[in-house]
């Protein structure tokens, strides 16, 4: 049992703790991810538990997909049908073993958030209600709610939760379920809540997935939202034996519908239930963790930890006050620009703010000091119209009824089939009682049937060539043909690539990338899958991109500044932190304010989250006066950093121009040099200049390509990258410290 030598006392002892219902209170950077490991490693090895019966849930693939490739190779074995899994992953595959039960059949689509805004976009069409009226969102919003505490219709279950069947918002939940239920389709939440009507209907499938599942682990329960606190109830009634391990502290999800009760109220529902902690950080200096201790202290709704380290005592917090945020974010770019030459690795260091509106400001002075940055979040690539298209039509191949995806990708690329005709077509649907693609298959194969449709020869051409390619594509899906073919057929055979090629333009070259990336995606996941199949590829792609989940953070950010919100940040650490916009009203933010004791305590948790991101140095930066929505604003600092001991922090001061010193120097009037770097060295104020080796509009000579003009420049040192335009027109980018230039 090797994987137990490196823990440390309670970490083993959460290890040990294996029967009966066991809470581990994981704090910040505690180690709860080997913990976990290792529990599970442990029960399988020396308990003697077999895979097949043991299942442990988190939140993100990717932290499933580690901590499976952690087990292996601790035990040096292969893990078989052991479910290291998603809520949502463990549901749908779940539903689609059972899907009979429920009325659905095993291909059933899952919608994403765009797909069940058009269907409640249709329902209020249908009821002459607009989007302007009535938001989409707003009913999704009523929907998601009941959905995340549980609720389906007829439930018996005490949910402790108020449903008005009066409420107009109601009714519209009601017909949107019939239309999931009509294009059998599941939402998100209704691949939970489906799980939670399966076992309460049908005890004989509940009983089966208890007997089955004798061990139940769960990672980031502070995330848990009161529907998955009901599965977690039903799947550990018979046996008991459920751990779940968080940290109430670190609860910042309630606006996604996670619920700190599950965490705080464990005991209730587990009378016998073990409560364990670990409190020693290993992430963070000595002066970090016992700051942010103090300020999370206040907080009354919590189990009540220590957090304690044997790091270092480190730097101290800098709590920095800046005249306005342009001054805000030139004192964030100058001390970047400053650990930079020492030789800071730009990975190393993260911007957070509150919200997402900050980051303009930053940016912009981070372009303007020729810093790389990259700004964590954004559209995301499956959110892309020409991804989704694509996808639509794969949907279609393996569940006909998805009238969504149909009704998207009809028209596209444009064959004539307009809104007009489509709505004809849609109509005559619901009279006969038929699928939006049973209706278009019968005006192709019986057009005579329906020449009252006035459908002109052009759309009924372009229907069957349209009906005839997604037959093919289908066969070839049936007889075990590659996705990948398929898709290449898909793409080539609909015109869809090109309609793009023939425009030429800047943003459709990029559609075209975009979809050859896609087909790269397809391909691996071939490469990965024992059975490849439009399906699960499908499946895939939607459980990853539902889930709020870290993939994208795994990618290579070496030589690039991290801008993100602090919510993006949990489960992150950075050697440098940078926290912006620390002001009453923008952290905590005016809303938190306005709503009460619990939403303040949340603005804590985020606050604390977000120090405890920093391993080695913080800094805390505040404007007295910001420019937010149009007005100029005075809010001064945030509470929060009145919370801090003045032991563990320097207060320092900036000039206009993003100079700093502390409040033992006089202000200095010295203008700014955007292409200085001023920072401050024990008691004197330093000036360096900053200059770049290869600068902008400079001739060079290449030794492979000849000579050439440097176009643009980013970077510094051994991070500085240059374009050069060469004789012959070619346009290159090379890296400085590897290209072999000479200044001519």
């Amino acid at each position: 049992m090797t994987y137990l030598n490196n823990l440390n006392s309670g970490q083993k002892e959460a290890v040990l703790a294996t029967d009966g219902p066991v809470m581990i209170l994981a704090g910040a950077g505690s180690g709860k991810t080997r913990t976990l490991v290792s529990r599970i490693s442990y029960l399988l090895d020396k308990i003697q538990v077999s895979s097949h019966q043991l299942l442990a849930l988190t939140f993100s693939n990717k932290a499933a997909k580690e901590m499976r490739e952690r087990i292996s190779r601790e035990l040096q074995l292969d893990l078989g049908s052991l479910q290291v899994t998603t809520f949502h992953s463990f549901c749908a595959k779940l539903l689609r073993s059972e899907a009979n039960y429920l009325g659905l059949s095993k291909n059933f689509t899952i919608y994403d958030t765009s797909e069940t805004k058009a269907v409640i976009k249709s329902i209020l069409a249908k009821r002459g209600i607009s989007s302007k009226e009535l938001p989409p969102s707003e009913v999704l919003y009523y929907i998601d709610d009941l959905k995340n505490n549980g609720y389906y219709k007829d439930t018996k279950m005490d949910l402790d939760y108020d449903i008005d069947a009066e409420d107009e918002y109601y009714e519209y939940y009601l017909e949107y379920e019939q239309e999931l239920r009509r294009a059998n389709a599941v939402d998100f939440g209704g691949l939970i809540t489906g799980v939670l009507e399966l076992f309460e209907k049908f005890p004989k499938v509940m009983n089966h997935y208890q007997e089955r599942f004798k061990y139940i682990l769960v990672d980031e329960y502070q995330d848990t939202n009161r529907c998955q606190f009901h599965l977690l109830k039903h799947l550990s009634d018979k046996n008991k034996n459920i751990c779940v391990v968080g940290d109430e502290d670190q609860s910042i999800y309630s606006w996604r519908g996670a619920d700190i009760r599950n965490i705080l109220d464990f005991e209730e529902t587990y009378p016998h239930a073990k409560i364990l902690k670990l409190e020693q950080n290993y992430r963070s200096s000595k002066t970090i963790i016992e700051a942010a201790s103090c300020v999370i202290e206040r907080n009354s709704h919590r189990k009540g930890k220590k957090m304690w380290t044997q790091n270092s005592e480190g730097n101290s917090i800098s709590i920095v006050e800046c005249p306005n945020e342009q001054g805000e974010a030139q004192f964030v770019t100058t001390k970047i620009i400053e650990q930079a030459e020492k030789g800071t690795d730009l990975s190393d260091v993260a911007i957070f703010y509150r919200t997402n509106s900050q980051s303009r400001v930053i940016e912009d002075a981070l372009r303007k000091n020729n810093i790389p940055y990259r700004v964590v979040g954004g559209m995301r690539f499956y959110e892309r119209k020409e991804i989704k298209d694509l996808l639509c039509y794969l949907r279609i191949l393996v569940n006909e009824k998805d009238s969504l995806a149909l009704a998207r990708i009809i028209n596209v690329p444009t064959r004539g089939i307009g809104a007009t005709s489509l709505r004809k077509i849609e109509e005559k649907a619901v009279e006969e009682n038929v699928s939006l693609w049973e209706m278009v298959e019968l005006i192709v194969e019986k057009p005579e049937n329906y020449s009252y449709l006035r459908l002109s020869s052009k759309i009924r051409s372009s229907l069957s060539e349209f009906v005839n390619l997604v037959w093919e594509c289908k066969t070839l899906d049936k007889n075990k043909e590659k996705p990948s073919i398929i898709f290449e057929k898909l793409l080539y055979e609909s015109g869809y690539i090109e309609s793009l090629r023939v425009t030429k333009n800047y943003e459709d070259q990029a559609r075209i990338e975009n979809l050859e990336e896609l087909g790269s995606a397809i391909k691996q996941f071939e490469e990965s899958s024992t059975q490849p199949n439009i399906l699960s590829f499908l499946e895939s792609v939607t459980l990853d991109t539902n889930i709020e989940s870290d993939d994208e953070r795994s990618q290579d950010m070496r030589g690039e500044v991290s801008l993100m919100t602090i919510h993006g940040a949990k489960g992150l650490e950075f050697p440098l932190v940078f926290i912006t916009g620390a002001e009453e009203n923008i952290f905590p933010s005016f809303r938190s304010l306005e709503e009460g004791e619990m939403a303040s305590e949340e603005e804590r948790r985020l606050f604390y989250v977000a120090m405890t991101r920093a391993m080695k140095e913080l800094y805390i930066v505040f404007a007295q006066g910001r420019m937010l929505y149009g007005q100029l604003k005075f809010n001064g600092p945030s509470r929060f950093i009145y919370e801090i001991p003045d032991k563990f922090y320097e207060w320092i001061k900036t000039g206009k121009f993003g100079q700093s010193y502390t409040n033992d120097f006089e202000e200095s009037q010295e203008l700014y040099d955007p292409d200085e770097v001023v920072y401050q060295v024990g008691e004197e104020r330093q000036i360096e200049k900053t200059k770049s080796k290869f600068p902008k509009g400079k001739r060079v000579l290449h030794a492979l390509y000849g000579e050439g003009k440097i176009v643009s420049n980013n970077g510094l040192g051994n991070e500085e990258k240059v374009v050069i335009k060469f004789k012959d027109g070619a346009t290159k980018k090379f890296m400085v410290k590897f290209a072999p230039l000479t200044l001519l």
